[in-house]
C-alpha cells in the first residue's frame, strides 16, 4: 500500500513541478536562471507555506497560525524563502517581534503564487483525461474514505525527512486552517494518507521507511552497484548517499568491491540487513491488515485497486503514469538521464522538497 500511494504521489508531485517549471521564471544551481528570479522549489513548499502567504503580505505570528508551523519550522523555512529562495521579503515593523514581522510575496514569489494557485487543479484534470474519469474518482472517493478517519493533527503534506530521514511531526504542530477549495485535493489525500502509514510503520520498525523501502529492500535481494542504485530506486545520488549512510551507521548494510578484479563498488546488506528487511516487508503487511480492520476492509480494499489501476495503466509505449511526468524540453528533468523508477517511498529534503531528493 505505502509503494503505491508513494508512486501516485511522487508522479503527480513531478507532473505539477514540471509544469511550474515551464510556466514560471525560476534559476537553479546547474540550469542558470536571472538573479532576480527564485529558486526552483517543488510542490510541498507551496502546501507548507506558500499558500498561506497573500498579495498584500501577513505577519509573521498569523502566518503561524495559518500554516500550523511550529516556530522553529518557520523559522527555518521564512529564512530558506527570502534569503535563500527569493519567493518573500520579511519585513520588520514596531517592536521587531517576530510577530510583528510581515512577510510578503516578491514580484517573482507572486507570479510563482499566482500559478501555482491554480496547478493542483490543471494536474487533476489531465489525470481525468488520462486514466479515465471513472478510475480518478473512484481513487478521490477511496481515498476520503480513509483520510476522513485519520488523526485530524497530520499536516496536509508529507514533512522533510528529518536527521533519521523519519516522518516526524513537531510535538508543537497545529493543523493548517483548511482551504475550502484545496482541503480534498487529490495530493493532500494522497499525502495524509502515506504519512499516516509511514508513522505507524516507523514507530514500530525504528526505521526509516524512506531507507528501507528505496533502498535496504533492494540491498536485501542482491548486492547493488552504488552506481545503479539512483537508477533503481529513483532517487539521485546526493539523496542516495544520505540514505546509505544511515544504513552503514545502523550496521545493516556495507560497500564492498564486486570482485577482486572489480572496480565498482557495491552495496551488500549483512545477514542482520536482511532479516531487518525481511521484518519490515512483514510489517507492512501487519499495517494493512490492521488498516482494513480499522477503516473497514472494504474501503481498503477499493483504494488498493484504485491505486493499482493507476499505477498500470499502459498506452502503447509506457504506462500513463510515466508518461505524464514526461519534462518539457526547458525543465532541467530534460537534461539528465531518463528516468526508469519512481521512488518506493519519497525523499522530501530540506533541497527544496523535491519528491524524489532531487
Amino acid at each position: 500500500m505505502s509503494t503505491l500511494l508513494s508512486k501516485a504521489l511522487v508522479a503527480f508531485t513531478i507532473e505539477f513541478d514540471n509544469e511550474f517549471e515551464h510556466r514560471v521564471p525560476h534559476r537553479t544551481t546547474d540550469h542558470g536562471g536571472a538573479r532576480s528570479d527564485p529558486f526552483l522549489v517543488s510542490m510541498v513548499m507551496w502546501y507548507m507555506i506558500l499558500r498561506f502567504v497573500p498579495e498584500q503580505g501577513i505577519t509573521a505570528g498569523e502566518l503561524k497560525v495559518q500554516s500550523g508551523l511550529s516556530k522553529k519550522q518557520l523559522r527555518q523555512l521564512l529564512e530558506r524563502m527570502s534569503k535563500w529562495w527569493g519567493y518573500v521579503s520579511i519585513d520588520p515593523v514596531a517592536n521587531q517581534s517576530q510577530s510583528a514581522l510581515v512577510i510578503r510575496p516578491t514580484t517573482g514569489g507572486l507570479k510563482a503564487i499566482t500559478v501555482w494557485r491554480e496547478l493542483t487543479g490543471i494536474i487533476e484534470l489531465r489525470w481525468q483525461k488520462r486514466f479515465g474519469h471513472d478510475l480518478a474518482l473512484n481513487l478521490q472517493q477511496s481515498l476520503e474514505a480513509v483520510a476522513v478517519q485519520l488523526d485530524p493533527h497530520l499536516p496536509d503534506y508529507l514533512p522533510v525527512l528529518g536527521y533519521e530521514l523519519k516522518s516526524q511531526i513537531p510535538e508543537d504542530f497545529q493543523p493548517p486552517r483548511s482551504l475550502c477549495d484545496q482541503s480534498v485535493a487529490l495530493p493532500i489525500l494522497l499525502s495524509r494518507v502515506l504519512l499516516a502509514f509511514a508513522i505507524e510503520f516507523e514507530a514500530e520498525a525504528n526505521l526509516s521507511l524512506a531507507v528501507y523501502a528505496n533502498f535496504l529492500r533492494l540491498a536485501a535481494e542482491r548486492d547493488i552497484r552504488v552506481k545503479d542504485l539512483p537508477r533503481l530506486s529513483g532517487v539521485p545520488k546526493e539523496a542516495a548517499a544520505m540514505a546509505l549512510d544511515r544504513l552503514e551507521r545502523q550496521v545493516l548494510a556495507k560497500f564492498k568491491t564486486e570482485s577482486p578484479t572489480s572496480r565498482f563498488k557495491v552495496l551488500s546488506a549483512n545477514a542482520f540487513g536482511r532479516e531487518k528487511a525481511a521484518a519490515c516487508a512483514d510489517l507492512l503487511q501487519q499495517i494493512e491488515a490492521r488498516w482494513q480492520e480499522r477503516f473497514g476492509a472494504g474501503k481498503i480494499s477499493s483504494l488498493r485497486s484504485s491505486l493499482e489501476a493507476l499505477i498500470h495503466s499502459e498506452s502503447s509505449e509506457a504506462t500513463l503514469l510515466m508518461q505524464g511526468i514526461a519534462p518539457y524540453p526547458d525543465n532541467w528533468r530534460a537534461h539528465v538521464p531518463p528516468r526508469e523508477a519512481l521512488p518506493d517511498f519519497p525523499m522530501v529534503l530540506h533541497r527544496g522538497g523535491f519528491p524524489d531528493g532531487s
